[in-house]
C-alpha cells in the first residue's frame, strides 16, 4: 500500500513542478509543499506512536488528496486544485500538534521548511485563496 502513496507522491512533486515552470502562481511556494505534506500524513498514518483517531483523520486526508474530484478538482484544475488538499492537511495536522508529541512531526518532515511555518503560512492565507466560504466548509467537514 505504502508503494502506492509512493508512486502518488512522486506523479505529484513531478505535475506541480511542471505547471509551475510553465505558470506564475502566486501561491506557488505554497504549492510545492503539496507532496511533502502528503508524504507526512502517510507517514504519521503508518506510526505507531499516533493515536488511532488522528490515524483515520490522516487516512481521511490522504484519500481526499487521491481523490480526483473533491472541492476544487484537480481534473478540472490541474495542480491549482490541491490547494484545497493543503489546506485540509495543514488543519488536520495543526489539530495534532495542538494536541500530540510535535517530534513526530518533525521526524516525519521531508520538506526543506520548517514545517510548523509552513503550517501556520498555510492557515493564514486559506481564507484569501480558497475564499472564507470554501475554508469554512472544509473546515466543517473534518471537525
Amino acid at each position: 500500500m505504502e508503494k502506492q502513496y509512493e508512486d502518488f507522491y512522486r506523479k505529484l512533486r513531478k505535475q506541480i513542478a511542471e505547471f509551475l515552470e510553465k505558470k506564475n502562481f502566486e501561491y506557488g511556494d505554497l504549492l510545492l509543499l503539496v507532496p511533502d505534506f502528503f508524504h507526512l500524513l502517510v507517514k504519521l498514518m503508518v506510526d505507531p506512536r499516533v493515536p488511532a483517531d488522528k490515524k483515520l483523520k490522516f487516512a481521511a486526508v490522504v484519500a481526499y488528496f487521491i481523490t480526483p474530484f473533491d472541492l476544487l478538482p484537480e481534473a478540472v484544475l490541474g495542480p491549482i486544485g490541491y490547494m484545497d488538499d493543503l489546506a485540509l492537511a495543514a488543519y488536520v495536522l495543526n489539530d495534532f500538534i495542538n494536541q500530540g508529541d510535535i517530534d513526530i512531526i518533525y521526524e516525519h518532515w521531508a520538506g526543506s521548511s520548517d514545517v510548523l511555518a509552513s503550517i501556520q503560512n498555510i492557515l493564514t492565507v486559506a481564507d484569501h485563496y480558497l475564499g472564507k466560504g470554501l475554508w469554512n466548509r472544509i473546515k466543517r467537514s473534518f471537525q
